[in-house]
């Protein structure tokens, strides 16, 4: 899932770990910040990648991660908001969709009107990443991060696009409340499903019945 294609977030409960945990704290980074955070990032990256049978998710390598970072805090808008206790539990990274929607381009089919229209507000915010360390309550924390970003953006829907052949990660995404809302082609790359995190009662009504199951199997959810 990213906001830029082929960029999902991905997590899986741990084995082993205690049942107690501290209090996870949230904070919003600036680039500067985010900068001095590279390599603890990228050791969250890694361990967020791995199931609870301690096999790694099919991705691509930890610096290529590294690099779409650096390309992400380019752009305008960027902002990470992390969660942490005695050491970095999680976090979520994206930036504004413009309001004349290009980010949707090769999206198959017509846009729902409900997205365009809060696309040409400027209430979305595109997802590049959401990393989670395997732990209990690790469903918890994701939802925390993305509502954070939301809010602190003032935005309604969350964006985001994933490989459609990466299965685990839009399983882990619709298990933290998105809805799979069609395919993103932008040739020569692969195919992408698209999927969307409606904020607040009005704009998950707005939304409802536009989910399909991955693969375009007619109506799904999370």
């Amino acid at each position: 899932m990213t906001a830029e294609p082929g960029r999902g977030p991905s997590r899986k409960p741990g084995d082993g770990e205690p049942t107690a945990m501290a209090p996870v704290r949230l904070r919003r980074l600036n680039r500067w910040l985010v900068e001095g955070m590279r390599e603890d990032l990228a050791d969250l990256y890694v361990e967020s990648r791995v199931t609870a049978s301690g096999d790694a998710y099919r991705r691509p390598s930890c610096q290529n991660f590294l690099n779409r970072l650096t390309a992400d805090m380019r752009r305008p808008g960027f902002a990470m908001v992390i969660g942490e206790t005695d050491r970095l539990m999680g976090c979520a990274f994206g930036f504004p969709v413009r309001g004349d929607g290009s980010w949707w381009f090769g999206f198959d089919g017509v846009l729902p009107r409900s997205i365009d229209q809060l696309t040409v507000s400027d209430r979305v915010f595109a997802f590049c990443d959401i990393l989670i360390r395997p732990h209990p309550q690790d469903r918890g924390l994701a939802r925390r991060v993305q509502e954070r970003l939301l809010t602190d953006h003032q935005a309604s829907l969350g964006a985001t696009l994933v490989d459609r052949a990466d299965r685990a990660t839009s399983a882990a995404l619709r298990s933290w409340g998105w809805l799979d809302v069609g395919e993103l082609r932008r040739p020569p790359g692969p195919t992408f499903r698209a999927l969307v995190l409606p904020v607040g009662e009005r704009t998950t009504a707005r939304l409802e019945g536009l989910a399909t199951m991955p693969g375009g199997g007619g109506p799904g959810g999370p």
